[in-house]
C-alpha cells in the first residue's frame, strides 16, 4: 500500500501527464528534450510536520520541485516557449489545488529560471517551480 506522501506526488504526477510536455518522475534530465518540453518532478523535502491534538494529526507542508525544460531553439522561442510551458504548468495545478481531497492546497511559487549549458550547441531555457503541498494526508 503506498504512502500517503507517495499517494500525494503520484496525484501530482498525474495532474502534470495531461500537459503536451513529456512529464518524468525524479529522472535524470535526458540527453534530448522533446519539442513539446520537458517537465521533472522532484520529490522534494516533507518538511517537519505541525502537530494538532484532539485527536492528535501530524500536517505535513511539503515542498516538491518541478523542472520545466524546453529544447535549445533561437532566443527569442526559447523564451516564449519556457513562458507557455510554465503557464501550462500553473493552470494544471489550479484546476484541482487539492489533487481530488489529498491536500489542503497547492501552491506554486515564482519559477527560478535557469539556463543549462549544452556541450556544442545553444543553452537548454528551463525553470525550478518550487510546490508546496499544504496539509496532506
Amino acid at each position: 500500500m503506498p504512502t500517503p506522501r507517495e499517494t500525494v506526488l503520484a496525484a501530482l504526477h498525474a495532474r502534470l501527464s495531461v500537459l503536451s510536455a513529456t512529464v518524468l518522475r525524479g529522472e535524470a534530465l535526458p540527453e534530448r528534450v522533446p519539442p513539446d518540453g520537458l517537465i521533472i518532478l522532484r520529490d522534494g523535502d516533507p518538511g517537519a510536520p505541525e502537530v494538532t491534538l484532539s485527536p492528535r494529526r501530524y500536517h505535513y507542508e511539503h515542498q516538491a520541485e518541478i523542472e520545466a525544460i524546453v529544447a535549445p531553439r533561437q532566443s527569442a522561442d526559447r523564451d516564449e516557449a519556457l513562458d507557455d510551458l510554465l503557464a501550462a504548468i500553473g493552470t494544471a495545478i489550479a484546476a484541482d489545488r487539492t489533487l481530488g481531497g489529498l491536500c489542503d492546497w497547492i501552491e506554486a511559487s515564482a519559477p527560478q529560471p535557469v539556463d543549462l549549458p549544452v556541450e556544442g550547441a545553444a543553452t537548454m531555457k528551463a525553470a525550478i517551480v518550487p510546490i508546496t503541498l499544504g496539509g496532506c494526508r
